[in-house]
């Protein structure tokens, strides 16, 4: 019996060979919604940028879908227990996308304190410019103070990189910790007073819009934002708010909370720097992330353990 499987986006050379090695058909679609029209299909491989609702969910458990392998660290763009209830498996690819997200986040936050990307607008605009005490000074990091939300694997890969650079560690947790080179503090004080607050919290109903007007207003004048997480955390017309009237001193964007579009005033910004979600864009650690989601879909047709499934 022909064994299918569906992905919305086009996998690395060395995934389809895995999957060709086990039997298993590959048909490329067009989204979630495609499926709509099909049958047979065993697993859906999809991204964080696919949102798969309780309509969704319908149309995959129609289509014969045992198993949602999303290619992400987190999975919010899924209704996991609706997918449960219809007895669908969802998996996700941790781990694998750490210490290139941890890259990623100290690039933005060397680059929003020195105002690279700024410095390169200035110079490719043709603009003249001289050597000055304060021409275009920014922010040194040793003996600053990095907050981060969210000490999972990622806040711990950003402290450790963060250390390097003779910055102090602070963090907030709901559980009680114990490292002793972090500050456990509360979020209130974490905004308060850190130099640098860097999100790396899961997107839920608690987190959305965790950075709002109120927070930010309550951070240092002189304070930088890094998102690296999910960018509904952030209440962006918010945050341009705090920009353009200097609130906060800069910011640093990988996410953004109607991805792919900005918020109205957000690109005019000179103080805030903007990636195009680049936290796993590292060829590595895209092939090592597919490599898992292809994994879990290889289990699935040799009936063993799913390496990452996530609960319903």
């Amino acid at each position: 019996m022909t064994f299918r499987i569906a992905s919305t986006v086009p996998l690395p050379t060395r995934s389809v060979t895995m999957l060709n090695e086990h039997g298993i058909d590959l048909l490329p679609v067009e989204g979630v919604a495609s499926l709509a029209t099909l049958t047979g299909i065993a697993a859906v491989i999809v991204t964080i940028t696919d949102p798969v609702d309780d309509s969704a969910t319908t149309t995959l458990r129609a289509a014969g879908v045992r198993l949602i392998a999303n290619v992400g660290v987190g999975y919010n763009n899924i209704n996991v227990p609706a997918a449960a209830k219809a007895g669908i498996t969802v998996t996700n690819t941790p781990d694998v996308l750490t210490d290139a997200t941890a890259d990623l986040t100290m690039a933005l936050l060397l680059d929003a304190t020195r105002r690279v990307t700024e410095g390169d607008r200035l110079i490719r605009s043709g603009t003249p410019w001289s050597w000055a005490f304060d021409f275009m000074w920014g922010s040194s990091l040793a003996g600053k103070r990095l907050g981060i939300v969210g000490y999972g694997r990622i806040g711990e890969a950003v402290a450790c990189r963060a250390r390097a650079f003779g910055m102090t560690v602070a963090s907030s947790s709901r559980r009680p910790r114990t490292e002793s080179d972090v500050e456990w503090m509360s979020l209130e004080r974490l905004f308060a007073e850190s130099d640098v607050i860097s999100l790396h919290c899961p997107l839920t109903e608690d987190t959305r819009h965790l950075v709002d007007a109120d927070r930010l207003r309550s951070m240092k004048r002189t304070a930088v934002l890094i998102n690296t997480a999910r960018g509904p955390i952030v209440d962006e017309a918010a945050l341009v708010d705090a920009l353009r009237q200097e609130t906060i001193a800069a910011a640093g964007l990988d996410v953004y909370e109607h991805e792919p579009l900005l918020s109205p005033g957000l690109a005019e910004l000179a103080n805030v720097t903007l990636a195009p979600h680049l936290g796993s864009a590292t060829q590595e650690t895209r092939e090592a992330m597919a490599d898992l989601a292809v994994r879990n879909v290889v289990a699935l047709r040799l009936g063993t353990d799913l390496l990452t499934p996530v609960a319903g």
